[in-house]
């Protein structure tokens, strides 16, 4: 068993994916994405329709029990999903025999505690992710870059949860701006320089070398910095606000390149870029 994208919150259970998102103090995990787990069905939707009918006591207790809460897709785009705690999910378990149900339950149990003991010991948290990094073979120098501009970036989406912004869609908006400014392309732009395709899980930061991360981090935390000052309060003010923070590392950006005589934004990947240095 092993965890994987934790910002994303997307786990692992033998090489399958399972969507998760915390909601009301605990994880809640997708039905469908568990069904798919235990029953090896090749439709796990309808799977799922089937097995309501034939159990009404589980069809009554997923509707009455089970919300459908905002969790990404395929497709990246983020959709309402039935979803269960543990509870509902060992639930489900009684009712699909499965040879997997028992190292499910245990593995259930394990990645449920986890945001709590998180939450007692933040540094749990960042020993995960630089743990997962170093699996994938980014170096050191780098992890610790990437972690502090996760950090920065929390501190930005909660200013923004101050000034009355809550949607995923305006956040993106918002981040655009800084980008735009910073970079001179928003992060859709950047991904297609970068050749990573639009539609994929791919994560732009993870990349981006060490000075792109920098001037993300530069532009976000000016950002953060303006808007507790300012206290926009409309999402067109904190649009200006955006811009001016991504300036400030866009300007910062653009002196180096003239230090440098060659421009920050690369269009290598770069973790695809040191393992071929380093083979």
């Amino acid at each position: 068993m092993k965890i994987i994208n934790q910002q994303n919150k997307l786990i692992v259970f033998q090489d399958k994916n399972i969507r998760r998102t915390w909601h009301k103090k605990e994880w809640f995990y997708s039905v469908v994405d568990i069904i798919a787990v235990l029953s090896a069905s090749k439709n796990p939707p309808d799977y799922l329709k089937k097995l309501r009918k034939r159990d009404e006591d589980l069809g009554s207790y997923l509707g009455t029990n089970c919300p459908h809460v905002e969790m990404t897709i395929l497709s990246g785009k983020k959709r309402k999903l039935l979803a269960g705690n543990a509870k509902d999910i060992f639930r489900i378990i009684q009712s699909i025999p499965s040879k997997k149900a028992e190292p499910f339950k245990l593995w259930l149990a394990q990645v449920g505690s986890e945001r709590l003991d998180e939450i007692e010991n933040p540094e749990l948290a960042q020993q995960r992710m630089k743990a997962i990094y170093e699996q994938k073979g980014y170096p050191k120098d780098w992890i610790d870059k990437r972690l502090r501009g996760i950090a920065i970036r929390q501190n930005l989406t909660d200013e923004w949860q101050e000034r009355g912004i809550k949607k995923h869609s305006d956040y993106k908006i918002l981040t655009a701006e800084i980008s735009k400014a910073t970079f001179g392309m928003t992060p859709s732009e950047y991904k297609n320089f970068k050749n990573l395709p639009e539609k994929s899980n791919a994560n732009l930061r993870d990349n981006m070398d060490d000075l792109e991360l920098i001037f993300t981090m530069l532009g976000e935390r000016v950002t953060t910095e303006i808007s507790k000052d300012e206290k926009p309060k409309t999402f067109n003010a904190n649009k200006k606000v955006a811009r001016r923070g991504g300036k400030v590392a866009g300007n910062a950006r653009k002196e180096t390149e003239k230090e440098l005589d060659r421009k920050v934004s690369s269009k290598q990947n770069f973790l695809s870029e040191n393992k071929a240095l380093k083979n």
